[in-house]
């Protein structure tokens, strides 16, 4: 026998059964797109300017200091505000928000004072931070132009991650810090399960992305999670300089 004709025979017998099997396909009836939407649950409605209409307002014209904030020992705001400004008043002590938070988003905008509005024993580098949960520090420092331990910069987490880029505004200038933080999750036994999470926008460039935080802010020592905790208040330090603080807004996530 030919080989050749049974090799032939083979492939148009092949081919037949292919074309019968997609003649079979072309009459079945195709999936509706419906099945892969999805309606419900609807988002709610967010208007975004000024400030986003479901975010809770820590400061801005016209709001309460007091009803937002308190000293670390529960005393009433020492800081001075005016027209919206909440500006440290040195060695006053910091400040904790009256309110507790876990995974948000954050808006926030700090200014460092001009070398002529410095206090004659002023730090040369105007000083503050932002403690998420009292315990992981987003750095405010007046650098610009400055050397300084790049981990330790503005808009560093402080002593554990150095920010992508140098954004900074100078002295006199404001800056804003967009801040999406995801806290860090323990099992019942109080062990770790996940770590915190954090990015950092610095003057609408992205200079944290998606970091995972190694514990609590520590200036000496390596960080670590110390104890397990849920939600905590938004610490604004007092580290000596005359930051200024505006338009403070949190958007529970």
């Amino acid at each position: 026998m030919n080989n050749n004709l049974v090799t032939k025979n083979q492939l148009l017998f092949g081919l037949s059964l292919l074309g019968c099997s997609m003649m079979l396909n072309a009459n079945e009836p195709k999936p509706s797109p419906k099945l892969t939407e999805v309606w419900q649950p609807v988002p709610q409605k967010v208007s975004a300017k000024p400030i986003p209409s479901d975010a809770i307002i820590l400061l801005n014209k016209g709001v309460d200091v007091n009803a937002q904030w308190q000293h670390t020992n529960g005393d009433s705001v020492k800081w001075h505000l005016q027209e919206g400004i909440l500006t440290v008043t040195p060695k006053s002590g910091s400040i904790i928000s009256k309110q507790k938070f876990c995974d948000m988003q954050m808006h926030l905008e700090w200014r460092a004072p001009r070398k002529e509005e410095r206090a004659a024993n002023a730090p040369g580098h105007a000083n503050s931070g932002i403690k998420i949960q009292r315990r992981y520090e987003v750095q405010i420092l007046e650098t610009y132009g400055r050397p300084i331990y790049v981990n330790g910069q503005a808009a560093s987490i402080y002593k554990q991650s150095v920010p992508l880029v140098d954004a900074i505004s100078p002295a006199g200038d404001w800056n804003s810090y967009d801040i999406i933080f995801k806290a860090p999750r323990f099992d019942e036994q109080g062990e770790l399960v996940k770590a915190a999470n954090i990015s950092v926008l610095h003057n609408g460039i992205l200079v944290q992305d998606q970091y995972e935080i190694k514990g609590k802010t520590m200036y000496v020592g390596e960080p670590k999670y110390f104890d397990a905790h849920g939600c905590e208040p938004i610490l604004l330090q007092d580290h000596g300089g005359k930051i200024s603080f505006r338009n403070i807004w949190v958007r529970p996530l």
